[in-house]
């Protein structure tokens, strides 16, 4: 009872004083219906993959926005894989690697009524593995998936920005 009587508080007090949440300004910023593309990258075509549906699960349930076809969007989404590495942050008293850091660059370009913004996003994903063995397919797709996640993270903080300024501004 009391923590439901504590809940109710919160929300009250969050309502209150007029929070909104990132996705509020996002929508704001980029509108409601949104067209993604992926560059596809020659040399590792399964990444383009792997951040294709990371851009399309970013619009759905971060933006709150819906996919739809390039000619009915309110804004268009050009991602391209500037890069993806991988480096060593831990090592066992053998000198063996036992951990790493996955880095992703994405270049967004949003297009939003003839108007071009470019965005350069990095994001990161730390993992470990067993004493002198190799990272696994499946692993490197997991973080590599992850690190997209969180360069979209950081597109979604710029964009909510933009909104945020943009609905300050024009209310």
């Amino acid at each position: 009872m009391k923590q439901t009587f504590l809940g109710i508080v919160a929300v009250l007090v969050l309502l209150g004083c007029g929070y909104k949440p990132v996705s509020y300004y996002a929508k704001s910023a980029l509108g409601s219906r949104i067209h993604a593309e992926v560059s596809i990258s020659r040399q590792d075509p399964q990444n383009s993959v792997l951040i294709k549906d990371s851009v399309n699960e970013a619009i759905i349930s971060r933006f709150g926005g819906k996919i739809v076809p390039k000619e009915e969007a309110d804004t268009f989404l050009h991602v391209k894989i500037a890069g993806v590495g991988f480096s060593p942050t831990v090592y066992d008293k053998y000198g063996y690697v036992i951990a790493y850091k996955t880095t992703v660059y994405l270049d967004i370009a949003s297009t939003q009524k003839g108007k071009v913004e470019n965005f350069r996003t990095s994001g990161e994903y730390d993992f470990s593995i067993e004493a002198n063995s190799v990272v696994s397919d499946s692993k490197r797709y997991e973080a590599i998936r992850y690190a997209a996640n969180d360069a979209l993270d950081e597109f979604i903080s710029k964009i909510a920005i933009k909104g945020l300024y943009y609905g300050n501004n024009h209310q």
